[in-house]
Order: structure tokens, then sequence, then C-alpha cells
């Protein structure tokens, strides 16, 4: 289901070196993320928060892990060759990791990758929160749909951005509100259902 130029031997060493770069970059940048998200869990425990979503985070590195997998397997069959429309796609993909990266630094220590109450804190609200609830979630919807479109793997980028709204609507955010919810009304974290978070920590 892809629809790519046409390539010269020169034109498809591009394409290659666009595949391996993007590519590259992401498992690069998921990798980093992990390896903050554990430093800033330690502290958020350290400082009284609670974990909430544990059964529902492996869904999630579930579905970015197959994403990643799906997306080369489905890209390379035929190629890899950028898409008509890719490098469309490809200023869609740079264009999300400002706003990715602006989320992460607003939340400071708080961003996580999972997601920690803080009881005594409220939710941040500062920044980019005062304009967009869920940047980083933003962030994720692009950057799910156009990683694969930039090499016509169209399959890959249904299928990821389905699944992802099907997660963020059906656990992540109802459980987040469940748990701002609850923190108003005096509840103790640990006693929200299950789920997961937005991502960003942003939770309490």
């Amino acid at each position: 289901m892809s629809a790519s130029l046409p390539w010269s031997a020169a034109s498809s060493s591009v394409a290659m070196a666009v595949f391996v770069g993007v590519y590259a970059a992401l498992v690069g940048q998921r990798l980093a993320e992990l390896r903050v998200a554990a430093r800033n869990a330690h502290w958020a425990r350290e400082q009284g928060a609670v974990e909430v979503g544990q059964s529902h985070y492996k869904w999630f590195v579930v579905l970015h892990v197959s994403w990643l997998t799906s997306g080369v397997i489905e890209a390379t069959a035929s190629g890899p060759a950028v898409a008509a429309s890719g490098w469309l796609w490809l200023a869609a993909f740079g264009l999300a990791q400002p706003l990715r990266y602006v989320a992460i630094t607003t939340l400071g220590r708080r961003w996580n990758t999972r997601v920690f109450v803080f009881p005594d804190r409220p939710p941040v609200a500062s920044g980019i929160y005062r304009v967009l609830p869920h940047p980083n979630y933003l962030a994720v919807v692009i950057e799910l749909l156009a990683v694969p479109l930039i090499f016509g793997a169209v399959w890959t980028a249904t299928l990821a951005t389905l699944a992802n709204a099907l997660l963020l609507g059906a656990v992540r955010l109802p459980v987040e509100r469940r748990a701002l919810q609850q923190m108003r009304h005096g509840v103790h974290p640990r006693s929200a259902l299950p789920g997961d978070g937005d991502g960003t920590g942003a939770v309490g």
C-alpha cells in the first residue's frame, strides 16, 4: 500500500540514509528516555509519589516495540524508499520533537514514561501545559502516524494509530481523570483503579 517515488541508485542511497537515520534516532531516543524515566521514578518514590497504571504499562511497551518492528519490516519489504509524500511526513516528525522536549523540560524530574501521582502537589499547569493538557501525547500521536508514512508503511501507521487511540481513550485518559478526581476529594491515590497516565508524569 505504499506509493513511492522512482529511485535511481543515488536516490536509493538517500532513501536508505533517511531510513537508517530516522529509526536509529528513534531507538536512541526511546532508550535515553527510559534511562531518564528510571532515574525520575526513583526520585518520585523518594518524594512520596504513588505509581498508578502498572498493569497497563506493558501494553504501551508492546505497542511501541511492535510499531518500530512493523515499520521496519513493512518499509524494507519493497525498499526502503521515501514515499511520494514522505518528505512532508518527515517534516511532521521533526516538528513533533520540540513538542516532546518542551513537555519534558517543563515537567523536569516529574516527567516519566510511567505515571506517578504526587498527592501533595498540584498538577503542572505552567509553560506549554497552559495551552495543551497532553503535549507529550500529541507528539507521540504524530510520531506513530508520521514515521511509517515517510516510507509508505500505511498498514503500520494505521494499526499503530488505532491501537494508540484505543489505549488512550479506553485506559489512560479515564484513569488519569479518575486519579485527579480522587485526589481532589481527598482519596488516597492507591485506591485509584489501575491504568496508565499520559506518559508525562503530570498527574498530581
